[in-house]
């Protein structure tokens, strides 16, 4: 071991060189489209759909608001210029406002145009204020019901990068620069509050909000671990080694995302925590180990032997477990699901290699006396485990009854579980853009996005007036629906028209009645350019969208909509005439819902395979088997019932919970196994064998959980909901499984091994 010491430090050196070069070149992003489930049929359509038309999320809206009201010359001609300015601004195709919209008006020679607000005559604003309220093509689009907020509507271009160009912006910087001339322009004015709501706005806040809790969750970790190693140790050296290698490992693995180009998303944040207390268990289990070796009068050569092939094989087999709780991701449908599986299993072998390479090499260097300062806490930590073996031993009745109710609780929580996922639950605590999606869920037509694509059946086209009709009525079926309080398709451009041969007047707003007048107002259809209607019909006229924005109620609720509003279609559309199917960014994000589960199931039922292979060839018995699959059930459960009875939605980020926490619990069984089989090994018989497990592995076992507890309990100092969730309910559920694994794991030996 000696001659390889210092060789090992040195390639440690040479990789934490690279690493650090990596995490200068780390990548955030964010996007809806990232949770867009893979392999499903409607996404396929989705994607088909947006290729012909265009994306549904090409827009970022600006309320600005008025509380005595909007029609005031002085902020009307503030928005207007702004409106105006805003055109020339990066990744814009196109502006629209009320300052700037016109109705059409039919004179004897001509169509012509009056402005729906007369901005330089405020005689007028009672009047153009009436019409305009009485709009629906306007209101909760355009202005608010009360009037005091007027939104101008940017159409942006696609900013995500489809075309491979390596050389080309990100979605991420795009999105930047746009909002930061936004931000620049709207410093020029003296509006009372403003408010944005479109994709561009998202992916810069939620990026900034990533890279705030990146940073955040490393310094609140290493801190938390940084007073642990104190408590523990009490010596400078035992200190600085342990923190060294756990530093060492976070370090290596972000710099090695940054090398390979891994892009970090919203769950990214668990990464630094996910490092660090997965390092200070491997860490924590090898100290404790050479130091017993030391104390046992072991030289440092034969300690560091005697460590690395006990518990290094041990924790080997912890490593590879937790590896496969978080491979198991990768049966999930969602790409940063997906991400973050292959990412935090390579994370955790990276923390292996790691401790069991360089934390040796270290430790080969110090004595006892140079690590650890020993006095009343072994003593303390010797009676603590006592206690809790002798509980096993006297009381073995209450655990077991214990063990019967908390499942039963389990059941009754898991049955109260549900995915109503909804977009506000994922924005950050107390950031203004929570603040901005608020207001325009409350005042105006809110966020998600909902198309409805409709196919002109055989030879017939959109513009015909049968099929026209049946659009007309789906719309107008849709519009019923309070969540539904802005809707647009190419019935707009008919009932415009009829509206205009009817003097303006706001109930004239419909399709018209008879074929003969439809045929009329085609021919000033055909006047408007092609480029302002290919966005709502298909060039060659065979499909059309009817696209709208729905309130956040959640995705369960939103598919209730759905799967009402197709029931409705199959019983009062002619299908002879169109085909009409349910798509847009919105309802493919919320079919994750459907996936959840199946993706949870499947994931834990092939990390259950796995780990139980694993076992069996460690182990080589069934009942060794056993005995190490029903400890770790019961957190699973537990988890499951406290998404229940917390009322916390089970949606994409949380879903990830359940394989951090198989993959960690597992870790403390195989240890207390893994030692108890040694015991035995020695000729030991059942209950001396445990006696010895409890004093010699018990208080590493505690020791890690703690760590794991605390640590993960570090994720309350988010801002992101989810996270903190996530935090919470690993926490409380890694400290059920170190309770499970001390109080079941014996009486389960003393039954099986008799």
């Amino acid at each position: 071991m000696r001659q390889f010491r210092l060789p090992v430090l040195l390639v440690f050196a040479l990789f934490a060189a690279a690493a650090t070069y990596g995490c200068f070149h780390l990548k955030f992003s964010f996007d809806f489209s990232q949770f867009f489930p893979r392999g499903d049929d409607d996404l396929a359509f989705f994607l088909e759909f947006v290729e012909e038309f265009e994306g549904d999320d090409n827009f970022l809206l600006v309320a600005l608001e008025r509380k005595q009201g909007v029609f005031d010359s002085t902020f009307l001609e503030q928005a207007h210029d702004f409106a105006l300015k805003a055109r020339e601004l990066p990744y814009i195709e196109g502006v629209q406002s009320l300052t700037t919209f016109g109705y059409p008006v039919k004179t004897p020679f001509a169509v012509t145009t009056i402005p729906a607000i007369h901005r330089n005559d405020p005689s007028r604003y009672a009047a153009d204020s009436l019409r305009i309220m009485q709009d629906e093509r306007f209101v909760n689009n355009l202005i608010n019901e009360a009037g005091t907020a007027l939104v101008i509507l940017l159409k942006t271009e696609t900013l995500v990068n489809l075309t491979g160009d390596t050389g080309a912006l990100s979605s991420v910087d795009k999105s930047r620069l746009l909002m930061s001339g936004v931000d620049d322009l709207m410093a020029g004015y003296d509006f009372e509050q403003h408010y944005y709501l479109g994709s561009a706005y998202f992916q810069r806040e939620m990026v900034a909000m990533q890279i705030r809790e990146v940073a955040v969750s490393a310094v609140i970790s290493g801190l938390l671990v940084m007073f642990v190693m104190f408590l523990l140790f009490r010596r400078p050296l035992g200190i600085v080694v342990s923190l060294v290698s756990i530093g060492l490992g976070l370090l290596l693995f972000l710099g090695t995302l940054g090398l390979l180009g891994r892009e970090l998303n919203a769950i990214a944040a668990l990464y630094p925590v996910l490092m660090i207390i997965v390092g200070t268990s491997d860490v924590i289990h090898i100290m404790s180990k050479y130091i017993d070796e030391l104390r046992a009068g072991k030289d440092k050569e034969s300690a560091i032997r005697i460590t690395i092939k006990e518990i290094g094989l041990a924790t080997l087999l912890t490593s590879l477990t937790t590896a496969v709780g978080f491979a198991t991701l990768l049966t999930s449908r969602i790409d940063p699901i997906r991400d973050f599986g292959i990412n935090a299993a390579l994370g955790v072998m990276i923390a292996y290699v790691t401790v069991i390479f360089f934390t040796t090499a270290l430790l080969s260097y110090l004595s006892v006396d140079q690590i650890v300062k020993l006095g009343k806490q072994q003593a303390f930590w010797d009676r603590l485990l006592e206690r809790a073996y002798q509980f096993t031993r006297l009381s073995p009745g209450k655990i077991k009854v214990g063990a019967a109710v908390v499942a039963v609780l389990c059941v009754l929580g898991i049955s109260m579980v549900t995915t109503n996922y909804r977009i506000e639950s994922a924005l950050p605590r107390g950031k203004k853009i929570t603040e901005d999606f608020l207001f325009f869920e409350k005042e105006l037509a809110g966020f998600r996005p909902f198309e409805m694509a409709v196919t002109a059946r055989d030879s017939l086209k959109i513009t015909d007036f049968t099929v026209l009709r049946e659009i007309g009525k789906i719309e107008d079926y849709v519009k019923q629906f309070d969540a539904v309080k802005s809707t647009a398709s190419i019935t707009a451009v008919y009932r415009s028209i009829n509206q205009m041969f009817n003097n303006n007047r706001p109930d004239a707003y419909e399709l018209p009645e008879d074929e003969a007048t439809y045929r009329k107002y085609r021919q000033l259809a055909s006047q408007i350019p092609a480029v302002n209607l290919n966005v709502l019909m298909s060039k060659d006229r065979t499909k059309a969208r009817i696209t709208s924005r729905l309130n956040d109620l959640g995705a369960d609720s939103i598919k209730v909509f759905l799967d009402r509003t197709d029931k409705w279609v199959a019983a009062n559309v002619d299908t002879s005439i169109v085909a009409v199917r349910s798509t847009g960014t919105g309802v493919i994000i919320d079919k994750n819902s459907q996936y959840i589960r199946e993706n949870l199931l499947q994931g834990l039922g092939l990390a259950v395979l796995i780990v139980c292979g694993l076992m069996a060839l460690l182990f080589k018995s069934w009942r060794m088997l056993l005995i190490s699959l029903v400890p770790n059930i019961l957190p699973l459960l537990l988890a499951g019932a406290m998404l229940g009875f917390l009322g916390i939605e089970l949606e994409a980020g949380v879903s990830i919970v359940f394989a951090i926490i198989f993959g960690i619990a597992v870790d403390d069984t195989i240890h207390f196994l893994a030692k108890y089989r040694l015991a035995r090994g020695r000729g030991l018989a059942v209950e001396e064998a445990i006696h010895l497990t409890f004093r010699e592995a018990g208080k590493a076992i505690v020791l890690t959980s703690v760590v794991l507890f605390f640590g993960f309990l570090v994720m309350l100092f988010s801002i992101h909901p989810p996270s903190v969730t996530i935090g919470l309910l690993i926490s409380l559920t890694l400290a059920s499984a170190v309770v499970s694994d001390l109080l079941l794991i014996p009486l389960l030996l003393r039954w099986l091994e008799k």
